[in-house]
């Protein structure tokens, strides 16, 4: 059973040839830890004469710019004794520093840390997190050189006695709590391995022979750790076997960070760690074994992120091979890196045994319907919006549902129907049948685990299935065809049932509801838009059409949606009351008709099996 007490085994070992003091040496400590502020020095044993330092523009994983440099603040430069030197600013993110080229050159700074996401940086009296983008200036012409980071436990003063630190860093000398120093190759994986600090819960479990440590920040009393341990420990075995069989993953240990709020969801992959956030709520609870839909949905989070160990970090875009860390990196890949990881995700769940059919076809179902209810998947490929990432999808507005498509979702659709389509036409239920999950493989093996190319893709399946695929990638992933969901999933033993859509997809709405119909989105080509409706709208009443009621006596005030349908009848048309910019207007909307959803249903349990329950 995995056990919950004892602190992350340190398992790797430092070449003799990197433990002596790394040329550059960075230390993070508590600056002033009511203002939020990390206090970083920086120490460049053999600096340039003209020495440029900068801070990431973006965090890999995460496609927007969020420049991190605005946090940054205080910089200075010494050497020795001698007055402070000069530091010019070259750009929002780049600094230079003349300097003697045989002497040490120490900067330091401040970062202010107040965003309590995965992408950044985050320091209060309960919790103390970073990620290397946010806080650790690149020395440029040194990025291949080691990196030693050194994290000094919190002075006294501060009163955080209780506090740990956990981070997937090599050791190289720490303490009982984990403060102390640790050692980076280079610059990407110092960046690429964030810090968890504070009075956090933490387990440990061995998958496959692998050490893997969990911590949590923020867990109410009720937290059920064991349980949290117990299914995690299923999920990180059914994805290592997925991908190596009986072989050891690619990684010595792994680092699972938790921050457990009020409100939030997320993930943010690394090499071999990943920071999540999710609701307090949604944590398993103790005496409680019925899996609350909120705890499925983490579990989900978790095995997308692990997932990502294989497909992103190692497997990555031939755009990626080498990161440019000041600016945008764009690729037309992320439908296959971001979407099959969806799809997988739920999947491999279901193949852990966290999940029986019926909760799987759930939540594929959801998928399904979050994008035929896109109207931008009839303007914008897959392939699009994933190159659009960093100016749509992390953008999002009252226009996105109509200017674009998820690479998440379509993505997942994407590589359903190249797994059902594999298997239709090999009969996959036999021994030897084709998979997506040997076309996954097969990719791991070609690009040895590095960089892809969507041509890469295309060879696999056609390696793995005996024809080529061009077509269904330039209809599916280049083109707007709509895809053959339905006729593959009846052959696969589920059933497509049409149901009567919610009443804010039949208007062509998207709404929040408090005390009052606030309009969020007008969905392209609905009711809603053809009678004028815009995002940002108060829908404050109606009046019935076709009546004698004409005065404010004889309307009607709506506080909910469905309050159309009681105030409507059986009218054809309603006379909207809508306040915009303190202004009121009356719309014309003409009731629409009957719109469908899907639901999806077991039609045959053996066959959905084939699918589902055994792995290829």
């Amino acid at each position: 059973m995995p056990g919950h007490t004892s602190p992350f085994p340190q398992t790797s070992k430092i070449p003799s040839s990197r433990k002596a003091a790394a040329p550059l040496h960075y230390r993070v400590e508590i600056g002033n830890l009511h203002a939020h502020l990390f206090q970083v020095t920086l120490t460049i044993a053999r600096p340039l004469a003209l020495q440029r330092v900068s801070l990431p523009v973006w965090i890999p994983g995460s496609y927007l710019i969020r420049e991190f440099s605005k946090n940054l603040q205080g910089l200075q430069a010494q050497q020795g004794a001698a007055a402070p030197l000069a530091v010019e600013q070259l750009d929002k993110c780049s600094w230079q520093i003349a300097c003697s080229a045989a002497k040490p050159l120490v900067l330091r700074y401040q970062v202010h840390a107040h965003d309590n996401s995965v992408r950044s940086a985050w320091l209060d009296r309960q919790r103390g997190f970073f990620n290397g983008t946010s806080l650790c200036l690149k020395v440029e012409g040194q990025e291949t050189s080691a990196h030693l980071l050194e994290l000094p436990a919190p002075k006294p003063a501060t009163g955080l006695k209780r506090w740990s630190l956990a981070t997937a860093l090599t050791v190289q000398k720490v303490n009982a709590q984990g403060f102390g120093s640790y050692l980076a190759a280079d610059y990407d994986e110092l960046i690429d391995c964030p810090v968890e600090m504070g009075a956090f819960w933490s387990g440990t479990f061995k998958a496959c022979g692998v050490a893997h440590r969990f911590v949590v920040a923020g867990a109410a009393p009720t937290f059920d750790g064991a349980r949290l341990l117990a299914d995690t420990q299923k999920i990180c075995e059914t994805e290592i076997t997925f991908w190596h069989g009986s072989k050891k993953p690619p990684y010595k240990n792994y680092l699972f960070m938790l921050n457990a709020v009020d409100d939030g969801y997320g993930g943010l992959e690394h090499r071999n760690s990943t920071a999540l956030i999710c609701t307090r709520k949604d944590l398993p609870r103790i005496g409680q074994p019925k899996t609350a839909e909120g705890y499925t949905t983490l579990r989900g989070l978790i095995s997308h992120e692990y997932f990502h160990t294989w497909n992103v970090k190692r497997l990555r875009p031939a755009e990626f091979a080498s990161y440019r860390h000041g600016s945008e990196n764009y690729t037309e890949l992320l439908w296959f890196f971001e979407g099959f990881t969806s799809y997988y995700d739920d999947l491999l769940l279901r193949r852990a045994g966290l999940l029986d059919n019926a909760a799987y076809l759930k939540l594929i179902n959801k998928t399904i319907n979050q994008v035929m209810q896109t109207p931008g998947r009839l303007l914008q490929t897959v392939a699009q919006a994933s190159f659009d990432a960093w100016v749509k999808y992390y953008r999002p507005d009252e226009n996105t549902p109509n200017a674009t498509v998820s690479y998440y979702s379509k993505g997942a659709l994407v590589a359903l129907c190249l797994d059902l389509t594999l298997r239709s036409e090999s009969n996959a239920g036999k021994q030897g049948g084709a998979t997506l999950d040997q076309v996954m493989r097969a990719l791991w093996l070609r690009c040895k685990a590095g960089p892809l190319r969507e041509a890469d893709v295309a060879a696999a399946l056609q390696a793995v299935g005996g024809r080529s695929f061009a077509a269904e990638l330039a209809r599916w992933v280049h083109g707007l065809d709509e895809l053959p969901l339905k006729a593959l999933l009846e052959q696969h033993g589920v059933a497509v049932l049409e149901e009567p859509a919610q009443l804010a997809q039949r208007l062509g709405l998207r709404v929040t509801e408090n005390q009052g119909v606030q309009v969020k989105t007008v969905l392209r080509g609905g009711v809603a838009e053809l009678a004028g409706f815009a995002a940002g709208d108060e829908w404050l009443g109606l009046e019935a059409t076709g009546k004698a009621a004409t005065s404010a006596e004889e309307g009607w005030r709506m506080r909910r949606l469905d309050d159309l349908t009681l105030y409507a009848g059986s009218a054809k048309k309603v006379t909207a009351l809508v306040a915009r910019d303190q202004r009121l207007f009356r719309l014309e909307l003409t009731l629409p008709p009957a719109l469908t959803t899907w639901r999806l249903v077991a039609r045959d349990a053996a066959l959905l099996d084939q699918w589902l329950a055994l792995p290829a």
